[in-house]
This record gives C-alpha cells, structure tokens and sequence, in this order.
C-alpha cells in the first residue's frame, strides 16, 4: 500500500519489512575493521535525505558516561554543574535531560538533591543494566525514564554476552517489557551501533520495539551509541558507519519517531561533535553529550560545543546565556582541580589568545579579523595576546590594551615610547636563548616601569 509522506511531497511504500537475521557466526564487518589495521571508510553513493526535525535539543550524561573517566564528583560537585546546566538550557531548556548513576548511595544522595531543585530541564533519568531487579532502584528514586544497555553489534553480541542475535533479541525485549509493565519509559541504548548489522538485527529490533510501544501505548526511546567513535559524516558512506544512513534506516524503515531518536557518540576519531550535527540534520531530534566532553577512553561530545552548535543552526542567541560555559569551565579548575588543555575551543585559557604579531596587528586595528565571534560578550572572555619572540610591537600594545582593558579613547599604539621599551626588553631576553613566552607577571612588571601613568590612579 501507498501512503502519501508530506515532508517529502511523494508517494512511498507503507511497510518497510527487514527480516531478522540470526546468524550462525558474527558479522564483524573485517574488511571495514580489520582490528590490525585502521579502520577503512566504504563508499556505496547512496544519498540519504536532510531531514531536519523541528525541534531538536541536547540531552547529558556528564554524571554517568562522563564518570567512566575520571575520579566520581562528590555530591556538591554534581549539584553545582547540574545547576550551571540548567543555566545553559536557557528558556527552551535545550539541554533537556541529565542521566544519573543510580548505584552507590553518593549516586541516590546527588540525584535527590538535585531533583529537590524543581527544575523542570534538565529532567533526570537514570540509568540500569539490563537486569529486572534493577527496575526498583528506578522506582524507588521516582524517575519516569531510564537508560537500559541493549547492545547491538556481533561485537558484543556474540564475544561479550556469549548469545546468539535470536537469544539476544529475545532477552531484550523482556526487559523492555517489564520497564514498561513498571509504567516506565525504557531508553534502550543501542550500544556499538556503528558496527552493527543495521538491516540483520538492528532495524528487526527497533520495529519490535515500535510494535511494544502501540500496544502498552508508551514511547520506547532509542539511543544510537557510537561506542568507537566510527561514525563518518561523509555524503555516500556505507553503513554501519554512516550517520545519516543509520538515522534514516531508524525513521525512515523502523519508523522511530524523531523526539524518541538520541545519537550518542565518541571522539575517538575527532568526528563527535560534526558527528552529532549530522544525526540533528538527518532527523533525530536529540544529541546526547557530556560537560567538557569527558568520557571513556578519547570522551563524548561537548555540550559546550553543541550548545553553540544548535545556536548556529537555530539562531536563538538571546534564549541562551552562553556565558555559563565559561563559569562551567572555571568550576572544573578552580572547584574540581580538573586541569583543562590550554586550546580546548571556548574553555582553553589560549582559546582565543594569539601569538602571531602579525595576527596581533590586525587586532589591534580590528579583532573581528582574528576572532571567532565577540569572545567578550558571548563567553566573557575578552581576546588576548601571549607574548613571544614573533608576537612584535603590535603584539605587546595588544596585551596591554587588553590585560589593562583600556577604552578605545586610552588604548596605547605601537608607537607609544613605554611599549618599545617593552619591546626592547623582550628582545633581549630571547636573544639570550630564552624559549619560553613570556608571562603576565612579567609583563605587568615592565608596565610598571614602562607605562607608569597607567597605574597613578589605583597606586
């Protein structure tokens, strides 16, 4: 039968039937991972379409994959950035849930505090193994959703679980059931999708979970985890690695609506955050990520990154107070002692710093035509300039204007005679071998000398 699909204007088969695959020997995909070389990226040239939903938003799992990291937060730690993620979330609340270990009794304490908060986003879920007793922890914290580990790949399936695709399938879909006998809303966490066979097992899958979801009539969330950080982005890249393929198998075959769809990835091969945006564009309405982009091995994506992301695809830059990413930044290092590389995009301390004196130059006449955005409005973190042998006059004014955060009407030029002596002073110490930049202390020592007008009214 033929039904009409608005969104694309055509007409298209009704049913898209996939038949379940249970194999006798796993399918690891060897010519794509072959585990002795680097993973290769096929082509087959199918085009999936862009369907961007109409809403989309971020969900966070900084307190349970974001924990597989590093050493667990305390109680107040994990209230305190819940708070600056409720911040972030603005008056859409984009960032629209936060998942929760539900274990230790630190787990149950911090989740109670923070739901003490009332704050309708981020809503907390939780998050189980796929064990019914687990389902009284759910329960007994009065969550409405949890997370339950359903792995997809031949991977896990048949090296890790020790089971067969039918074994697998079956034990799945009984925990499923009993979240949804408990009246709770299971998110089934489609573990090593990327390396899955998505028409064998994982589209037969989610359609038997759209079938439980009609009949106990509960939606049934789907979280396409890119446990390996395989994912490709590319235009005509064969699955199991193709973002927009697996997506649209999953809406399009599966018939998984978009606000049940969540894709989940890693940043082992640097692609989490373009990543994520290719599963919005491609019709999943949620992207899930972590603070600072912290998790296992190489971390997840970045809120941070793809708060400023949905902003450049939604443009609702007034709704959203970005400047809570940099107090989220200086949490982690003043609060939690977390050390944050230097060039991390708009948390690093050199972020948005130049070295280059001919980058310099052309800030002091303009930043706009070295910097990203206004740094200083959006992030609170005005432009800066390290100071080095290439750094020049120009380099040296900048600091200054910038470190003193002198008006326009005051700002020194390179001419000025106190910034050449700074520079005279800075020639010399790497013409005696130094190889180090030189630091703000230094620099506010020679500005004493210097340019002591600069401080007759505050001494």
């Amino acid at each position: 039968m033929l039904i009409y699909n608005k969104m694309r204007r055509s007409l298209e088969p009704e049913d898209h039937k996939f038949v379940f695959q249970d194999v006798k020997e796993p399918n690891l995909f060897r010519e794509t991972f072959s585990y002795d070389q680097i993973p290769k990226i096929p082509f087959n040239y199918r085009q999936n379409p862009m369907e961007i939903p109409e809403e989309i938003w971020i969900t966070d799992t900084t307190f349970r994959d974001g924990q597989q990291s590093r050493p667990p937060y305390t109680v107040q730690q994990i209230v305190d950035l819940y708070e600056m993620m409720h911040k972030l979330s603005g008056q859409l609340g984009i960032i629209r849930q936060s998942e929760f270990f539900l274990y230790t009794d630190k787990d149950k304490e911090a989740l109670r505090k923070c739901m003490e908060k009332g704050y309708k986003y981020p809503e907390i879920t939780g998050w189980i193994r796929a064990i019914k007793k687990d389902f009284k922890l759910v329960k007994d914290m009065g969550l409405k959703e949890t997370g339950i580990l359903t792995s997809v790949s031949d991977y896990h399936i048949f090296l890790k679980l020790k089971k067969t695709r039918k074994q697998a399938l079956e034990g799945y879909l009984d925990i499923v059931k009993a979240a949804l006998d408990e009246g709770i809303i299971p998110r089934c966490h489609f573990e090593d999708i990327t390396r899955a066979d998505i028409y064998g097992f994982v589209i037969p899958f989610a359609q038997e979970l759209m079938k439980l979801s009609l009949e106990y009539k509960i939606p049934i969330k789907i979280r396409a985890c890119d446990t390996m950080g395989v994912a490709v982005s590319y235009p005509g890249a064969a699955l199991p690695r193709s973002v927009s393929g697996i997506i649209y198998g999953l809406t399009h075959f599966a018939a998984v609506p978009p606000e049940w769809l969540e894709w989940h990835g890693h940043n082992d091969f640097y692609k989490a955050v373009s990543n994520a945006t290719t599963a919005w564009l491609y019709g999943s309405c949620v992207v899930n990520g972590t603070l600072l982009g912290l998790g296992e091995r190489t971390g997840n994506t970045p809120i941070e990154a793809l708060v400023i992301e949905y902003i450049a695809l939604r443009g609702n830059d007034e709704l959203l107070d970005t400047t809570v990413i940099t107090d989220i930044g200086n949490y982690y290092r003043e609060k939690i002692g977390y050390t944050i590389p230097n060039n991390q995009p708009f948390l690093g301390t050199d972020f948005n710093v130049t070295r280059a004196g001919i980058h310099a130059d052309g800030i002091l006449k303009n930043e706009e035509i070295y910097n990203i955005f206004n740094t200083d409005k959006l992030l609170k973190r005005p432009m800066g300039v390290a100071i080095t042998d290439k750094s020049g006059i120009a380099g040296i004014a900048q600091w200054v204007n910038g470190h003193y955060n002198l008006s326009k009407d005051k700002q020194l030029g390179k001419g000025h005679p106190g910034i050449l002596k700074i520079k005279e002073w800075v020639d010399k110490e790497y013409e005696n071998d130094r190889t180090t930049s030189i630091s703000d202390t230094e620099l506010e020592k020679q500005a004493r000398i210097h340019l002591s007008e600069l401080f007759w009214k505050t001494d």
